[in-house]
């Protein structure tokens, strides 16, 4: 398989666990040389992108803070377009930096939800404040909807089950922001001023990632590090187009 451009996960395809998988800063210095263009799309949503450039830096990967694509730059795009700027965030870390000229957050008369993963942040009254706003007219963001992600400590969690836990509650369908939303993956390859034909996503998450970018046209390449199970694969109706053990491999597609 030939291709002109990739979109690159970033936790679990060139980090896991918050060290580099071995090879990936030497594929990326090979996309560089190559001149092949790249994005990294990225689900996470517990840092800023600016905090997210910078551990990447500190790995030793040389990526730009704007080749970094993460759901809240795409909720913010979102809001704007719809003129609706009061929002309630649902997350942890140092996301809502991200948020921080995007509009008025507001606890009592909101426009939007917007759940991330949210961590420890997480409790019975924070999803239950949630859960009144929906109630009271407000929209459902997802930033995310995976399930699961793969923890310094393991599996855990993600925001897929808190989203799916008020859309049961409420009775509303949320506007999921990154991945595997084609809005999302249509920024990045947008920005690289490539076709969905020309574009390669590479994941560790077979249904965020691979399925995902296979519905939006491009080509799915799965890798076997980060929250990858063989079980998962051999179960699922989701084949990808092309299986590498890690990322290291790039150069095989290229």
């Amino acid at each position: 398989m030939k291709v002109r451009g990739l979109l690159i996960d970033l936790d679990g395809v060139l980090y896991t666990g918050g060290k580099a998988i071995p090879g990936a800063r030497t594929a990326i210095e090979h996309l560089t040389e190559s001149g092949v263009p790249f994005r990294c799309i990225s689900n996470t949503t517990r840092k800023c992108r600016r905090t997210i450039a910078s551990q990447v830096s500190a790995m030793g990967f040389a990526i730009p803070e704007e080749y970094i694509f993460t759901p809240p730059r795409a909720a913010i795009t979102y809001m704007k377009k719809t003129g609706k700027t009061r929002f309630h965030l649902l997350t942890t870390g140092d996301v809502d930096r991200d948020f921080a000229d995007a509009g008025t957050r507001d606890a009592e008369n909101t426009d939007y939800v917007i759940v991330g993963d949210a961590g420890e942040a997480l409790t019975y009254t924070s999803l239950n404040t949630a859960f009144r706003l929906l109630m009271e007219g407000a929209e459902l963001i997802a930033l995310e909807k995976d399930r699961y992600w793969m923890a310094q400590d393991g599996l855990s969690l993600s925001a897929g089950p808190v989203v799916s836990a008020l859309e049961f509650a409420t009775g509303k369908t949320a506007i999921v922001m990154g991945k595997p939303s084609e809005s999302f993956f249509f920024q990045a390859l947008d920005d690289m001023q490539l076709s969905r034909d020309e574009v390669a996503m590479i994941g560790d998450d077979l249904f965020t990632d691979i399925a995902g970018a296979q519905q939006a046209g491009m080509a799915g390449i799965l890798v076997k590090t980060g929250k990858f199970r063989e079980e998962i694969l051999q179960a699922s109706v989701v084949k990808p187009d092309v299986i590498l053990n890690s990322i290291a491999d790039i150069d095989t597609i290229l």
